[in-house]
């Protein structure tokens, strides 16, 4: 019996909220505990350990961005199955997704790990600092993985409309890390080694929890076999991979950030890496729209709805802005406590009061690129995500960055990035709304690539043999 989409009918406001707060609250469990982290080391009275965690967060970010492309194309090929009424092609495409993710991911591992005193260095670290964070992150990097399991295997379970169970596989990871954090990090005196194997295994919890309800609840997974899994390589790699580049460009933007900080300072970046934690917390919501919106077009679009796509844009949109107006008072009110809470002096209590003040209201442009690309992803248009995010954290952030930094100093560096993030934000609502239109009376059909050809030529070699 066919499994029911669940999103092709409905109201879709409440669809979006239901979907976002779910997936925002198993979000936030994570994002707490690292927030959490940065208190603990900020408690532990030495600015290097602060700044060494905000240095590694620029690495971490890259790693895990490797991961939410993967997950993006897992949620995307599944909901589009379902979407379709074809139950069996959802379930194999998971698995097949999960496979080819696990082989990428473990490669790239190696590649990281061999080059941490590189990308290190390459985001302005030096010294002890330097130092602290490549051990910090020789712990986390091999359980990228693990990482990859739960927030595909998440994924998956958004694309069934099983956002409960979801958020429930990031929340036991977020409580594991709750747990095993001031554990080690004061009952065993590890400090920095503590928080990464707190991490670590916070990682192997959520993988699990992810998988669990797959088998459970949703038919579980195929054991591959090779010709169907090169057979579904194409449409896998048409969105994983500009979905994974797509993910790359954050990353990279968020390194030239953390450079420019460090031009003023460990106070500077130690600020940074504050407001850093701060972010995802405050707006793990608008964080998870782009993932929790994505079932919600991909079902719609698979089953031919576009009207309903256009007003899930439109009605995401709506969301987006109550949600980060909301948001914005609440750090205003705020702000005092959090400086106090850290201790914060000098630039780093600046960048605080600058992030809880007016940016907090910019990050509405931030979500309108993320709905955007939830779009994009699900419309058979992933490189409209690659191309406007990586516009977005280079030419909308280096010139920006840097002429705020020349300006305002260690402030001036946010207020650049905030501002380039309103003029892509912008861009991809408008290229939204006119694929949707063009969609209505041309469907797309996304363009084979020369991976996708190659693969192709590989099924057919063995489907001769």
């Amino acid at each position: 019996m066919a499994e029911q989409a669940k999103f092709l009918s409905g109201n879709l406001f409440r669809h979006i909220t239901v979907m976002s707060f779910t997936a925002s609250l198993g979000l936030m469990a994570v994002f707490a505990v690292d927030f959490v982290d940065m208190i603990f080391i900020s408690m532990l009275g030495k600015d290097e350990l602060a700044a060494a965690v905000g240095y590694a967060a620029a690495i971490l970010f890259f790693t895990t961005s490797f991961n939410i492309g993967v997950a993006i194309a897992a949620g995307a090929l599944v909901a589009r199955a379902l979407g379709a009424g074809n139950a069996a092609q959802a379930q194999a495409r998971a698995s097949h997704a999960l496979l080819a993710g696990g082989l990428a991911c473990a490669g790239f591992v190696v590649l990281i790990w061999l080059s941490l005193e590189t990308l290190v260095s390459l985001v302005g670290a030096s010294g002890r600092p330097h130092d602290l964070a490549v051990h910090y992150l020789q712990i986390i990097v091999p359980s990228l993985p693990f990482l990859l399991i739960g927030m595909a295997g998440g994924a998956i379970l958004r694309a069934h409309g099983d956002a409960r169970r979801a958020m429930m596989a990031t929340i036991a990871g977020g409580l594991v890390n709750a747990v095993l954090d001031p554990i080690l990090i004061f009952g065993l005196d590890l400090e920095l080694t503590g928080a990464a194997l707190a991490s670590v295994a916070a990682r192997i919890a959520m993988a699990y929890f992810a998988l669990a309800p797959i088998f459970r609840h949703h038919g579980g997974l195929r054991w591959p076999r090779p010709l169907a899994f090169l057979r579904d390589l194409p449409p896998i790699a048409a969105i994983a991979l500009p979905a994974i580049l797509t993910q790359l460009a954050t990353p990279v933007g968020q390194a030239y950030v953390t450079r420019a900080m460090a031009e003023f300072g460990e106070e500077a970046v130690a600020g940074m890496a504050i407001v850093g934690r701060m972010t995802p917390l405050a707006f793990a919501t608008i964080f998870a729209l782009s993932g929790a919106i994505g079932p919600i077009v991909g079902q719609n679009f698979g089953a031919g709805q576009l009207p309903r796509v256009r007003q899930t844009l439109r009605d995401s949109l709506i969301f987006t802005g109550l949600f980060v107006v909301a948001m914005a008072l609440l750090l205003f009110l705020l702000r005092d406590h959090v400086i106090a809470l850290f201790n914060a002096t000098g630039d780093a209590q600046t960048l605080i009061y600058l992030f809880c003040g007016p940016l907090a209201l910019m990050f509405f442009f931030n979500g309108a690129l993320f709905v955007a690309n939830a779009c994009f992803n699900n419309l058979g248009r992933p490189f409209y995500s690659t191309w406007l995010n990586w516009g977005r954290h280079t030419v909308g952030t280096i010139p920006f960055v840097w002429v705020g930094a020349q300006l305002w100093g260690a402030p001036g560096a946010l207020v650049g990035q905030a501002l380039g993030g309103l003029i892509f934000g912008l861009l991809a609502v408008w290229l939204a709304l006119r694929l949707i239109d063009q969609t209505e009376t041309t469907p797309v059909v996304a363009t084979p690539g020369l991976f996708q050809r190659q693969a192709r030529q590989v099924v057919l070699f063995f489907n001769r043999r």
